[in-house]
């Protein structure tokens, strides 16, 4: 049986913290931030810990797969 790949692109969006929890960065910051609220862009900028039941998914499916 060949062996499984992990998945590329979420290894390039997610990041594992020291205790196992799953970092992410947020969308919307590239281009057409002119458009967007101030309060959005602060609120976005920087990394955010994603919530238990989507990390179980991020972990076990992509990120070991």
């Amino acid at each position: 049986m060949p062996k499984m790949k992990t998945k590329s692109s979420a290894k390039k969006r997610f990041k594992l913290t020291g205790k196992g929890k799953v970092r992410f960065y947020s969308a919307c910051l590239r281009h057409g931030t002119s458009k967007r609220p101030q309060q959005m862009k602060r609120q976005n900028r920087g990394g955010q810990i994603m919530c238990d039941s989507d990390a179980k998914v991020v972990k076990t499916n992509w990120l070991f797969g």
